[in-house]
């Protein structure tokens, strides 16, 4: 695929730069906005003209809102004024594009107030292709998001790959090998939470294949327990429980359940909110929900003994000030923060760590586990379309993935 690194930008370019900025109004972390600013800075610099679309909450649940703190925020950090237009598919939002002037940057509407574009609607990406001539696509934490601003604009335009993109995929090169290539001094562990079904669909199916022991809260926790008989009552089981039910029975079947932690105890809360501490054999009254657990000893002493740890989402329910779960595994790794990991946005945002992290939560979990995301797999298609006389060494062998059990 094209790097943006590798392309000197000429004054006048008409650029569509694809973000993943997805922080709220209050941008309690700035992570991911921040790994874009060289980037938008070195082409503003050139005098390209930047469309600057990216996304925040979803049109499912109806969290997507208005982008103009973001504005306000790139502003300052750029040092130059950055316009927001609330739209991004009408005559006026392309009208606006076309009339930026050189080196002039415009972020339009969050692209996920239109529900075609999680759906990856070819329409909407043929629309908003029309807002540049070339893609720069950032974001890594969108990169296993096939939506019509990430992987669809790949179909009507050129596109490079941003320094971000590459840098967070790059930096975890090394956890893919550790995990799969027994380099590693001491036992591997994965912990996954979270409500997000690729914690369960990724996750849980390609990390219990390549880590001694793998820890599921959130979701994952409580689909587990549900397909194995025990009583969850009102336990939140996310978007696709059915999907996620699948996959939970298929892991249990090839594991037998070897290299699963299942608590003894759950934390439940009723529906006053008091929270009990329930003996999980018997089960979860029908109007209380797990919200967080008690780590078993054995895993604490596994999770200090570990080469390489793997935090992919809170395991309880966090920010609520349920805690017990994540205390007790960042605890065991205080003395080795080096061999620890945390994936996900709201996960760093959330969890009291200073080591190792990455924005990236889905499209981590799919790069460690697959060794590729949807967005790498489109911009190599694209470059073998739109160049196709770049010359493409034959592909390496990909590494192992999996250590023998």
């Amino acid at each position: 695929m094209r790097l943006l690194a590798d392309h000197t930008p000429a004054p006048g370019e008409r650029w569509i730069y694809s973000a993943g900025f997805n922080a709220g109004p209050a941008l309690a972390d700035t992570g991911r906005i921040d790994v874009e600013l060289a980037d938008l800075a070195r082409l503003s610099d050139a005098g390209a003209r930047i469309a600057l679309l990216s996304h925040q909450g979803s049109a499912k649940d109806g969290t997507a809102r208005h982008l103009d703190h973001l504005a306000e925020y790139l502003t300052r950090r750029l040092g130059r004024p950055v316009r927001y237009l609330p739209e991004n598919t009408t005559a006026r939002a392309r009208a606006a594009a076309r009339e930026l002037s050189p080196g002039g940057i415009t972020l339009f509407g969050n692209t996920r107030l239109d529900p075609g574009e999680e759906r990856g609607d070819p329409e909407l990406a043929r629309t908003l292709a029309g807002l540049g001539d070339r893609v720069a696509i950032g974001g890594f934490s969108k990169a296993h998001r096939r939506h019509a601003s990430n992987t669809g604009l790949l179909d009507h335009l050129p596109g490079w790959a941003a320094a971000g993109l590459v840098g967070e995929a790059r930096a975890l090169d090394p956890w893919a090998a550790g995990a799969g290539s027994g380099s590693v001094d001491g036992p591997s562990v994965a912990v996954l939470g979270g409500v997000k079904p690729e914690k369960t669909l990724i996750g849980l199916r390609g990390l219990t294949r390549t880590h001694h022991l793998v820890i599921p809260g959130g979701v994952v926790l409580n689909t587990l327990l549900a397909v194995t008989g025990h009583r969850i009552g009102r336990s939140e089981l996310g978007s696709d429980p059915e999907g996620c039910a699948r996959v939970a029975r298929e892991v249990l079947a090839r594991t037998g359940g070897a290299g699963i932690h299942l608590p003894r105890v759950v934390v439940a809360a009723g529906p006053d909110g008091a929270l009990r501490h329930l003996p999980l054999d018997r089960g979860v009254p029908d109007d209380h929900a797990i919200v967080d657990f008690e780590v078993q000893p054995g895993a604490i002493e596994l999770l200090r003994r570990a080469g390489r740890v793997l935090v992919a989402g809170t395991p309880g329910r966090h920010a609520e000030g349920n805690r017990h779960a994540a205390a007790a595994v960042l605890a065991a790794r205080a003395h080795a923060p080096e061999g620890t990991l945390l994936l996900g946005g709201d996960t760093v945002a959330e969890l009291p760590w200073a080591g190792p992290r990455s924005t990236g939560g889905g499209s981590a979990l799919q790069y460690l586990v697959e060794g590729t995301c949807a967005v790498f797999e489109a911009l190599a298609a694209n470059a073998a379309r739109t160049d196709p006389t770049a010359h493409r060494p034959d592909p390496a062998p990909a590494p192992a993935r999996s250590r023998p059990r």
